[in-house]
């Protein structure tokens, strides 16, 4: 070998050794895996289906964990190493626990992922008639675009709850053969002024109406015969009445099946993803788990896309009394027990995009296909409203991955000073544990289809199986 090709093979043995590793996610998954990873998320994509809430999502993932051996959590019980139980809170969070041969005293192994999405919800008096046509008021939910909600077929879900307690269970429009509503727009030959607008103000809140109606209930020259007619047939088909809005939590979300996407079929298209992507593998992770050494728990809380706040969201003390009650049994005490307890924050992040590439920054942002993201800190400029991960609970997270063979990347949600987001890692961050976010990158974040890679799907399942065991 010549000294100059010597040189050249020292140099490129040099930057392997010292460079980031750019070959990781499915560049360097094998066939095999990358077939188990298409075969796990096709159950996920019947998941998502079912789970177009989170009142949806807690009860999925109780029939799932049900069908594992998991039975309703009894206070003041003590449990034995391998029993697996689980916490409804409310219909709309979820704890899972599954007892570890150490109990609860070296600390808990915490997953915590959020099952609320951006969604459009109905007023507390939304039905309202105007030219002949039957509307519903609505106040959206979470952080959305307001355009993309428009022109679309939207599904209705939820519940009322009447005077005398009777619960009636609403799913609308997900059917071929049901009825779905939507948003009206604006035709582009009448819409000059509109496209002119600022985005953010070419709908506004009070803008964004169901239709949901247009026949009158007959013909005899009555008022509002159209708004009868739509309440005619809630009272027939739910037996409800105008005043039953006022104790119901009704949405509306797309009316979209989850779909592969792309002509190698190696993503998924679907309402929810965020952050329904992250609970569903945290969720399969526990279900699998059968010994662990420490007490294992899944958390899949409510209320995190409008600032989890509220007592089913992670902002309540549910999650802190819950492990206090398995400590209690235990005879520890609760505040030690989570000083001790290791935490992964199952969170999407950004995932690059090309298209609008000046948001990024490209060192530091996630890709699709390059495994779960791991991000310190979210958050915005300056890092505020963010926990901040110590370097010793970040070493010991990618010794774990890199032991167990999962792909994983790092990154950023976008550039400093370009917007930035929070997670719910923050509140647990609070309770003295080490945490970090840990999750699936996601294309058209908080869009009613949102986009992500099977093999991250799979990857995230991997981690928090790792994690747990």
């Amino acid at each position: 070998m010549s000294k100059k090709k010597e040189e050249k093979s020292e140099i490129k043995e040099l930057k392997e050794q010292l460079f980031t590793r750019t070959d990781k996610g499915i560049a360097s998954m094998k066939e095999s895996e990358i077939k188990k990873a298409d075969k796990y998320c096709e159950d996920y994509k019947k998941f998502i289906d079912h789970s177009k809430t989170e009142r949806e999502a807690v009860k999925t993932a109780v029939k799932l964990a049900e069908k594992a051996g998991f039975v309703p959590f009894e206070q003041d019980k003590k449990y034995k190493a391998g029993d697996r139980i689980y916490y409804v809170n409310r219909h709309k969070a979820l704890a899972l626990a599954v007892i570890g041969k150490k109990g609860v005293k070296d600390g808990v192994r915490l997953a915590i992922a959020h099952i609320d999405s951006p969604r459009i919800d109905l007023k507390p008096n939304p039905m309202y008639e105007a030219s002949g046509l039957a509307m519903f008021k609505t106040h959206y939910y979470g952080g959305l675009k307001k355009y993309q909600w428009t022109a679309l077929p939207l599904s209705l879900h939820g519940v009322v709850i009447k005077t005398d307690g009777t619960k009636i269970e609403i799913n609308l429009g997900e059917k071929d053969d049901e009825p779905c509503f939507c948003i009206t727009d604006l035709l582009p030959h009448l819409a000059k002024e509109q496209v002119q607008k600022p985005m953010a103000k070419v709908f506004t809140g009070e803008e964004l109406n169901i239709l949901a109606g247009s026949r009158p209930y007959d013909n005899n020259g009555e008022s509002d015969l159209v708004k009868l007619n739509i309440m005619s047939i809630l009272n027939k088909k739910y037996g409800i009445t105008e005043e039953d809005f006022l104790s119901a939590e009704l949405s509306f979300v797309p009316a979209l099946k989850t779909r592969d996407v792309g002509f190698d079929e190696s993503m998924i298209g679907g309402y929810g993803h965020d952050d329904r992507v992250c609970a569903y593998p945290a969720l399969t992770a526990i279900l699998e788990t059968e010994m662990p050494e420490n007490t294992v728990i899944t958390m899949l809380a409510d209320k995190e896309e409008t600032g989890s706040d509220g007592n089913t969201g992670m902002q309540s003390d549910f999650l802190r009394y819950f492990i206090y009650d398995l400590a209690k049994a235990e005879g520890e005490e609760g505040y030690r027990v989570l000083s001790k307890s290791k935490c992964l924050s199952a969170d999407v992040n950004a995932a690059f995009d090309p298209t609008y590439a000046s948001v990024y920054e490209t060192q530091n942002c996630s890709y699709l296909n390059k495994g779960v993201v791991i991000s310190k800190y979210m958050g915005h400029g300056g890092k505020y409203d963010t926990s901040d991960a110590s370097a010793e609970y970040m070493g010991e997270i990618r010794s774990m991955l890199e032991k167990n063979n999962v792909s994983w990347q790092t990154g950023e949600l976008g550039k400093v000073d370009m917007g930035g987001g929070g997670t719910i890692a923050k509140y647990v961050a609070n309770m003295n544990v080490d945490v970090i976010d840990l999750g699936v990158p996601v294309l058209s974040m908080h869009a009613p289809f949102e986009i992500v890679s099977k093999t991250d799907v799979y990857m995230a399942y991997r981690a928090f199986y790792c994690f747990f065991n």
